[in-house]
């Protein structure tokens, strides 16, 4: 193999059973190896078998019912090329790899096949003795080289120097290329030995090698330097590390295969993309969430004491079934690979330091961050359940109209078995939501001071305080409330007890300040009172809310 560069077989003759036959295996048959492992064959795999048994896998390893032993008296040398397209990826497949399959998934020279026979037969006649049989020599299918055409002026434009068309001629003379020339364009026949010259630039390659790629000088390239316009409504992938760097966020690269517990567990996923060749046992399945890979990285942290208060974040894709994918230059039917960004908090919400009270950081600290970086679009956080994430302390994020992503406080269940202290904080949100940006548009400042009104009315503690914003936005689209700007929550109070504060134990109070102005004028009380009116009247209407007392 070494000499010649093709693997070759020997086989304990008095061990065969009969004829030898090469052909594709069948499904449930099964082969011990030479290195003592069994591995179960189909359809896709070459193997060389007699009338009883199985007795090598075609161009990978030998079996080992007939191996050669100390006693062996008889021997079957077997030499062969194979196709490389029919031994590539099969050894993997088995999680070994060989000399002989590094080889013949490469391409060996086809042409010499009985030549290296005759070599190995006289090398055992050398050192062993013995007689020697006839020479088997079966011809089927080998391959069929054509013509490669290159153009001088071609190869000249490619590689960046000009090369005469008689020092190409020497060169492929010196490379035994045998070749006809016609004017500037060179037709090469490809030798048996070379399977990597197909194309016109494999040749070129051979050119530039052979003359010397130290004789290349380096110069620049000549290209037109244009001014492209940039869309100001989309951000990049870079703009938003940058902006979670800014809320103190480190980023970290995980790998897209992840251990299928964490799938089932963060995801709910019992049917996760899985590999068919996983570099690890523990990594054998393709991640449709982030927190998986978020979680491990604040084990990681918290088991080295590298630190206490960790802040991360991973710009990366998940992996999800959706038939309505077509196959594509980036795309792989079936399958669906958006990117995602995803970010976990834990420990203090603040560094420890004199002028802020030690605390641990909370949904609101991580929601107030990914309001930040989502701004100036505005996200609604929507009450919701994951399977990550705690039921009383996590919101589906939506974006008009249409949901993006998760943030929550890790599920007590989870926290319990991956052995946390504390709960972390974690958000996954769409990239592509996250890099739409709307331009803003330019109002003119009123010349009148605004009016501040507050109301403080009481609901059923089951309505939402989101559903009483969107009525009260609602309501600016009438005549009465035109002038109303902005309308904030600034308190809520529940009760105790049946009799705190004059309040039902199912009753809260909220309290909204509201913002009133006219770029036509200072607002009068009339006007004021009645938009004040108009937004209770509905208020009541629709949610039977009642002013508190």
């Amino acid at each position: 193999m070494l000499e010649l560069g093709r693997p070759s077989h020997v086989f304990d003759l008095d061990k065969i059973h009969g004829g030898m036959d090469v052909r594709w295996g069948r499904k449930g048959e099964t082969l011990k190896l030479l290195n003592g492992n069994t591995v179960e064959l189909d359809e896709t795999v070459g193997v060389i078998a007699d009338e009883q048994h199985i007795e090598s896998l075609a161009g990978i390893m030998g079996g080992d019912s007939t191996a050669v032993t100390l006693d062996t008296t008889n021997i079957y040398l077997e030499a062969a090329f194979w196709w490389p397209d029919s031994i590539r990826g099969r050894s993997r497949k088995y999680n070994f790899s060989t000399d002989a399959g590094h080889r013949f998934e490469r391409g060996v020279d086809y042409a010499t096949t009985v030549e290296h026979i005759e070599r190995i037969t006289q090398l055992v006649l050398d050192i062993c003795g013995g007689e020697a049989g006839p020479v088997d020599d079966q011809i089927v299918n080998v391959p069929k080289r054509e013509p490669v055409k290159m153009r001088v002026s071609r190869a000249n434009r490619i590689i960046g120097i000009k090369v005469e068309a008689d020092e190409i001629a020497q060169i492929f003379t010196r490379l035994g290329l045998t070749f006809e020339r016609d004017g500037d364009t060179f037709s090469v026949m490809p030798p048996s030995y070379r399977f990597d010259i197909e194309i016109e630039e494999d040749l070129i390659e051979e050119v530039a090698r052979i003359y010397g790629f130290e004789k290349i000088p380096a110069r620049p390239p000549v290209a037109t330097s244009e001014m492209l316009s940039t869309n100001e409504t989309q951000r990049s992938i870079h703009v938003i590390r940058h902006a979670l760097a800014a809320r103190d966020y480190a980023e970290t690269v995980n790998f897209s295969f992840v251990d299928a517990e964490w799938e089932q567990d963060f995801a709910g996923n019992d049917k996760p993309v899985r590999l068919l060749n996983p570099i690890a046992s523990q990594l054998s399945v393709m991640r449709t969430t982030l927190f998986g890979s978020l979680i491990n990285v604040l084990r990681t942290n918290l088991n080295r004491r590298a630190a206490d208060r960790v802040r991360v974040f991973e710009a990366g894709r998940v992996f999800l079934h959706d038939p309505s994918i077509k196959a594509g230059e980036l795309t792989v039917e079936g399958f669906a690979q958006p990117k995602m960004i995803g970010g976990l908090a834990y420990g203090p919400a603040f560094e420890e330091q004199w002028g802020v009270q030690t605390r641990v950081v909370d949904y609101f600290d991580v929601k107030g961050d990914l309001e930040a970086v989502l701004a100036p679009a505005v996200a609604r956080f929507v009450k919701a359940e994951h399977p990550a994430l705690h039921p009383g302390r996590s919101a589906r994020i939506e974006l008009n109209g249409r949901a993006v992503g998760w943030i929550g406080e890790l599920h007590p269940r989870w926290m319990q078995k991956y052995d946390l202290p504390h709960a972390p904080i974690l958000f996954e949100i769409e990239a592509e939501a996250l890099m739409q940006r709307v331009l803003p548009t330019p109002t003119d400042v009123s010349k009148f001071p605004p009016v501040r009104r507050d109301i403080a009315v009481v609901v059923d503690q089951k309505i939402e305080v989101q559903a009483l914003l969107d009525e009260l936005q609602k309501a600016q689209s009438e005549e009465a409330c035109k002038t109303v700007q902005k309308v904030a929550l600034f308190d809520e109070f529940r009760p105790k007890s049946n009799t705190s504060g004059g309040l039902a134990a199912h009753e809260k109070s909220l309290a909204f300040r509201v913002t009133l102005q006219d770029t036509g004028g200072t607002l009068q009380d009339e006007t004021v009172d009645l938009a004040i009116q108009t937004l209770v009247e509905r208020l009541a209407r629709v949610y039977g809310a009642r002013l508190r007392g």
